[in-house]
């Protein structure tokens, strides 16, 4: 499940993000403990921890003490925002500029797009 393409703790990051936009992990569900992601990963604690503890910082993880962590109401908003900016600067952004390169109108840009539908 975990790879070298990038740093353990931001896979895990990654994987709670990834199952509270698909629903999986519910608002107000606990996710995971570090412990439990370093078990099953065989990782260590604190790698799990730093991801998991920049979801808290994110506002889309809450620590309840001697419970665990759990989803904040406004993760699923939180992430649908921070993924569509994610989206525009990877995609948008470079597409623009290359459509700039090559002198492609912005409307011919969109009929390519609905080629595709």
């Amino acid at each position: 499940m975990l790879d070298d393409s990038k740093p353990i703790f931001i896979q895990i990051k990654e994987q709670l993000e990834d199952a509270i936009l698909n629903g999986s992990i519910q608002i107000g569900e606990r996710v995971p403990s570090t412990n439990e992601f370093a078990q099953h990963h065989k990782i260590n604690p604190a790698t799990a921890g730093k991801g998991i503890n920049q979801l808290v910082d994110e506002g889309i993880l809450f620590k309840k003490r001697g419970v665990g962590m759990f989803v904040t109401e406004t993760a699923h908003d939180i992430l649908l925002e921070k993924r569509k900016q994610q989206f525009f600067n990877a995609y948008i952004v470079p597409m623009k500029q290359e459509a700039s390169k090559l002198h492609i109108p912005k409307e011919e840009i969109i009929r390519m797009l609905k080629e595709e539908e």
